[in-house]
């Protein structure tokens, strides 16, 4: 087994998760955003996660499945807008509704909940892989 690989691996994941708390954070502190540089409300932003290849020669590839994860793009979720009465706000359209950013408080908290599990796991994999290696080391003595 290649130590290595499966650290290689996990910090991928690690990465990863981060990422995706970062974007999380972003959305939840944009929450009430009614303005932005594009002109209208924050549009929530989504993480998209694909498979990273790990360099291995081909006879290591084609007998093993280990594979990492990388961030592929980050994407604005094009859901619409939810609209609000409020015609004394200074954002609000011309029939008095305001148009507040795509952003679910519910959504992102369970999105912020299964990235931080995630995340343990990763930390959990390392642990486990360093442990693997301290006991191959000592049948070594």
């Amino acid at each position: 087994m290649n130590f290595l690989k499966s650290l290689e691996t996990s910090a991928s994941g690690l990465y990863a998760q981060r990422k995706r708390m970062d974007i999380i954070a972003s959305n939840l502190a944009n929450i009430e955003t009614t303005r932005t540089e594009k002109g209208g409300p924050y549009r929530r932003k989504m993480v998209v996660m694909k498979t990273k290849e790990i360099d291995q020669d081909f006879d290591t590839m084609f007998n093993s499945s280990v594979k990492g994860v990388q961030i592929e793009d980050i994407v604005e979720d094009q859901t619409p807008f939810k609209k609000v009465y409020n015609p004394s706000h200074p954002d609000a359209d011309g029939d008095g509704y305001l148009h507040k950013p795509n952003v679910d408080l519910i959504v992102e908290t369970t999105n912020m909940l299964m990235s931080r599990r995630a995340f343990e796991a990763n930390i959990a994999a390392i642990k486990a892989t360093r442990q693997m290696a301290i006991k191959a080391l000592e049948i070594g003595r």
